[in-house]
């Protein structure tokens, strides 16, 4: 009997840890949150998913583009502002918008917190 209550104890431990280490990390510093977007979206513009959808219909666009991201507490973005851009087309703007609100970050932010990042991007 003992046995099995051990066997069953390791058994649930063993299942548990997987959801354990699959949960994102908290991030509580600006600077932290920040670099980490920053970084979440160069992997997301370089991605070929990205390029090969930006290619297939936008070939021709060339510029650079500031955009503020609006990040809230489970990692979603939530808005999507161009501040500035010498790219002048606004069908791109709006794939670049709904691409980039459709992204969830790897990490979640404490309870109420919402960051705006700036990031300029050149295509």
């Amino acid at each position: 009997m003992k046995l099995i209550k051990i066997v069953f104890g390791l058994t649930f431990l063993l299942l548990l840890s997987p959801v354990m280490q699959a949960q994102r990390p908290v991030l509580t510093d600006e600077e932290v949150v920040a670099e980490t977007v920053t970084n979440e979206i160069n992997a997301v513009f370089q991605s070929s998913d990205f390029t090969k959808k930006k290619n297939k219909k936008f070939a021709d666009v060339k510029g650079t583009m500031t955009i503020d991201i609006g990040v809230v507490q489970n990692g979603k973005v939530s808005t999507f502002f161009k501040v500035d851009s010498d790219i002048k087309n606004p069908n791109f703007t709006n794939f670049m918008s709904d691409y980039i609100l459709d992204h969830k970050f790897d990490f979640k932010l404490q309870k109420q917190q919402r960051y705006k990042i700036r990031y300029t991007i050149t295509f």
